[in-house]
């Protein structure tokens, strides 16, 4: 039999991935205005249940202005953000 068929079939994976918990700007409702969003605040919430280093994306609506310190915003998310009022500090 072949070399290629003994093998077994496993792809690569790539050890230094990093997996973001990703949180959606509608989620961002439950949290009273005026909070200083970070990583702990979201947890505490339950709106990121495992831990690690947290991506808000721009899935929804922001109607209040919130001040949101984590690891990574996309950019749609940001300008969401910043046309309610609110900051964006990316850690």
């Amino acid at each position: 039999m072949p070399l290629q068929r003994r093998l077994p079939k496993k792809g690569f994976t790539n050890p230094s991935r990093v997996k973001y918990n990703v949180v959606n700007v509608k989620d961002l409702a439950k949290i009273e205005p005026g909070t200083v969003i970070t990583t702990e605040v979201l947890h505490q919430k339950g709106i990121v249940k495992r831990q690690g280093p947290v991506k808000i994306l721009s899935v929804g609506e922001v109607s209040h202005a919130y001040t949101v310190r984590v690891e990574r915003v996309s950019a749609a998310a940001r300008a969401k953000i910043e046309a309610a009022g609110g900051t964006v500090d990316a850690l």
